[in-house]
């Protein structure tokens, strides 16, 4: 019996589920002044925060929505078997950051994980594995949790992503941009590059049941290219497309919506809009494509899922939310069917998501609506 996301719940600059679905339909940018660190510091001005304090935030996040996940889908981990796969880039690095600053040598490095965190918000969880796959993680997180739900070997998975940003990542890309990064472009002609987000994520992924879930789990796509650091490689994403439409039964005229990576970056556009192009192909007029980083930052490892909440909204609502941050479509990216200004009415029937991270792991999920 095919796997289906029954519920969904997300934290970002814009605060939760709703809130975020709503600014994101009205095309808003939730860039603000960095908090935690100073542009003399990391040589960036400007990132998508989440506006709290204390420490251990993503865990905290991570918490929150694990918590409202698990009461929208009705699942007791101590009634049904749950496991848990947290998706990360940078874990609890800034923890790290602190602890060092502040003379602290023996940091614990199972607070790195986020195990703590979802057996206290679930208890019950019957296991929680953290995988640290860079910006693809929690694509990489729902393949192996569609993997369990229909092999039967657990009733339901909690599938997260979680990341905060760190004063060491925030120096890292303060460093490559050839100007200072005002905010998130997506596949716009001016773009300068990308921007780091707070947020998190969680999906509960459960085997079909009578409700029908908020939209069907088909398929996810995987390769790891390995073919350089932090440039992505166009075959490898193209592997990564076409095992998904493979796995999931679907044909490129079948994507009616695509939720690209889209981190308004010189090399990440121009690939991901040729691997497009090249896929969609004869499949007049194509996909709408969309990308919600131009609105919520680079939300790191809770990217992925973060682009599979959105595609279930626009499929279970017919709202497809516009790319924040574009103006002027890039020349490479002219044939797409970018949705820009507005948000568009649609009838979505199948989404694609994008998820590319670094050393070439990437992860294309394919979501059916169950409208």
């Amino acid at each position: 019996m095919p796997a289906t996301i029954t519920a969904s719940a997300v934290r970002t600059c814009f605060g939760d589920g709703p809130a975020t679905w709503a600014a994101l339909l009205r095309g808003d940018c939730g860039v603000a002044p960095l908090e935690r660190a100073t542009a003399e510091q990391v040589g960036v001005e400007s990132g998508y925060p989440i506006a709290d304090g204390g420490s251990f935030r993503p865990s905290r996040w991570l918490a929150d929505c694990v918590r409202e996940a698990l009461a929208a889908a009705g699942v007791d981990p101590r009634r049904q078997r749950v496991v848990s796969l947290v998706g990360t880039g940078l874990r609890e690095s800034a923890e790290v950051e602190r602890a060092a600053l502040a003379g602290v040598v023996d940091f614990p490095a199972e607070r790195l994980h986020f195990g703590g965190a979802v057996a206290a918000a679930a208890p019950g969880v019957e296991r929680v594995v953290t995988l640290a796959n860079a910006c693809s993680a929690g694509g990489h997180a729902l393949a192996l949790a569609q993997d369990l739900v229909e092999t039967g070997d657990a009733d339901a998975v909690l599938v997260g992503g979680t990341d905060g940003s760190t004063a060491s990542m925030l120096a890292m890309i303060g460093r490559v941009a050839s100007r200072p990064t005002e905010r998130v472009r997506p596949f716009d002609a001016d773009r300068a590059g990308v921007l780091l987000g707070d947020g998190a994520a969680v999906l509960v992924v459960e085997r079909e049941r009578g409700d029908g879930g908020l939209a069907r789990l088909l398929a996810t796509g995987l390769s790891c290219d390995a073919g350089h650091e932090t440039a992505p490689d166009p075959e490898g994403i193209l592997r990564a497309v076409r095992d998904a439409h493979e796995r999931a039964g679907r044909r490129p005229d079948q994507i009616d919506l695509v939720l690209a990576h889209g981190t308004g970056t010189a090399l990440n556009d121009a690939t991901e809009a040729h691997v497009l192009a090249e896929v969609f192909a004869g499949c007049a007029p194509g996909p709408l494509v969309t990308a919600v980083k131009g609105a919520v930052g680079h939300t790191s490892g809770g990217s992925a899922l973060l682009s599979v909440a959105v595609a279930v909204e626009a499929l279970r609502t017919g709202q497809v939310p516009p790319i924040a941050g574009l103006a002027r479509p890039a020349p490479e990216a002219a044939g797409l069917r970018l949705v820009r200004g507005e948000a568009v009415r649609a009838d979505p029937r199948v989404a694609q998501v994008d998820a590319f991270g670094f050393g070439g792991l990437n992860a294309v999920t394919l979501l059916e609506a169950v409208r």
